[in-house]
């Protein structure tokens, strides 16, 4: 059983109300609730009182150092299990950190802690890892995203990481690591037994300096699966680093993201020799990089190699054109592989969306999701998708949303999607506008057919 709530000011009457069912539920989750400090004590008792909690969540709320130090001490409960502790946004402080050790060591059964968003601080992330070391503490899962951390951070996260065999994901992204910071970190992994299946380390200021020792890691730890490194300046030159990693028999990672990491078309080469050779590879992004269309056509062909299993690609804003969407429609009519595709941000123009739809309505094109948002498309361009939601059956959400049609466009679009033919699951049209005529059949249309969702 499960209590969600979210987005809602609980007023004394309300909570006085919710406070049994806290007690009972075994999943709590009261997100952006307007819980302060003076609520705390009551949660806390709840933690003691009820055994069966295994999953709290109250990000989002102003608890500060006093609250969270309440909160914590319901931690101490012998009859406390809780598995999953969600407090991201919640106003702690390196001053109220002092209270992790013992908490962490209190409660063995804790195996997920979320605190991103929290200004913890080196300091604050010191006393974290130190309650983390505790033989008593199994964290598996540890995410301290914007926490305001430096690379003296590193160090005792890599402590953490050598000590702990149990550990399996570490999310810092968005932290002011730098390359000296991720060196450390690696150190750590590479003298850890530590099965980690996820590295998130978006934003942390790295450079090429950190893509040889990020390979070696992809290289020596076949546990790793997803490998998060998106908005740092990496370039090319530190694709080519990496991708050594990436292409040992070892590695088998599964998901790739290396939005706006400063990444060319010949960057884009170097990995397409990774997505020829590794059908672990199941989705890459490279979103936010001006890979062009000579990085587009280079896609498509290994995406055609008979070794590429990827399932999804986000190629948002990368300077594509309609000169490549010959070769993703040739891609799209014979691969067999990519449910996945997100365009969104490419100049493509209806001339452009009437070749992919050519390719999409080929009968061998299994495509479940496409996205075409801010793309140049016109009424003509839907005419083309109109027709293409008639012909082909693999397709469930379609993106167009900040694109140029008029009303003329989206009734084309609304008199396929009636059709029973049309398989269609999804239609987004955000930051899309049409007359209140056209906003009374689209919402007719959903009532009709109930399985249809057009999100605008």
């Amino acid at each position: 059983m499960s209590l969600d709530i979210h987005f809602e000011q609980l007023s004394d009457a309300r909570w006085t109300e919710l406070l049994p069912l806290i007690q009972q539920h075994q999943v709590v989750r009261l997100i952006d609730c307007g819980i302060t400090e003076g609520r705390c004590k009551d949660i806390s008792s709840a933690l003691g009182d009820n055994p069966t909690l295994t999953e709290l969540n109250l990000c989002n709320n102003e608890l500060g150092d006093a609250g969270m130090r309440l909160l914590l001490q319901g931690l101490h409960s012998p009859t406390c299990k809780i598995q999953k502790l969600s407090v991201q946004n919640c106003g702690l402080t390196e001053a109220g950190c002092g209270v992790l050790p013992g908490a962490l060591r209190s409660v063995p059964t804790l195996r997920e802690l979320y605190l991103s968003n929290n200004p913890l601080g080196d300091a604050g992330l010191r006393l974290l890892c130190d309650g983390l070391l505790d033989p008593q503490c199994h964290i598996e899962r540890l995410q301290v995203e914007y926490c305001n951390l430096t690379a003296a951070s590193c160090e005792p996260l890599a402590a953490v990481l050598r000590a702990k065999r149990e550990f399996k994901e570490l999310m810092v992204s968005n932290n002011d690591l730098g390359d000296a910071g991720v060196r450390a970190l690696c150190r750590g992994l590479a003298d850890s037994a530590s099965p980690l299946e996820s590295l998130r380390l978006e934003g942390c200021n790295l450079t090429l300096a950190s893509c040889q020792d990020l390979g070696s890691i992809v290289a020596s730890k076949a546990s790793l699966c997803t490998l998060e490194l998106g908005d740092n300046k990496l370039g090319d030159a530190g694709i080519a680093k990496l991708c050594p990693g990436l292409l040992s028999p070892s590695s088998q990672l599964r998901t790739l993201w290396l939005w706006e990491c400063d990444i060319t078309a010949s960057g884009c080469r170097d990995l397409c020799r990774v997505l020829k050779a590794k059908g672990s590879l199941k989705e890459l992004s490279v979103a936010g990089n001006a890979v062009g269309d000579e990085g587009a056509q280079l896609l498509c062909e290994s995406l055609l190699a008979p070794s590429c299993h990827l399932e999804s690609l986000w190629a948002k804003s990368c300077g594509f054109t309609a000169a490549c969407c010959q070769h993703f429609s040739a891609m799209l009519a014979r691969n067999t592989r990519l449910l996945e595709l997100q365009l969104s941000g490419n100049s493509l123009g209806d001339a452009g969306v009437q070749q992919l739809c050519q390719g999409l309505g080929q009968p061998g094109a299994v495509l479940r999701v496409l996205c075409l948002g801010d793309c140049e498309v016109t009424n003509n361009g839907c005419s083309s998708l109109a027709s293409l939601l008639l012909a082909n059956h693999s397709l469930c959400e379609l993106d167009l949303s900040n694109n140029c049609m008029s009303d003329v466009g989206v009734l084309q679009l609304a008199e396929s999607l009636q059709q029973p033919g049309c398989m269609l699951e999804k239609l987004v049209l955000f930051d899309t506008y049409w007359m209140e005529d056209t906003d009374n059949r689209l919402r007719a249309l959903e009532e009709s057919k109930p399985s249809l969702k057009i999100i605008s």
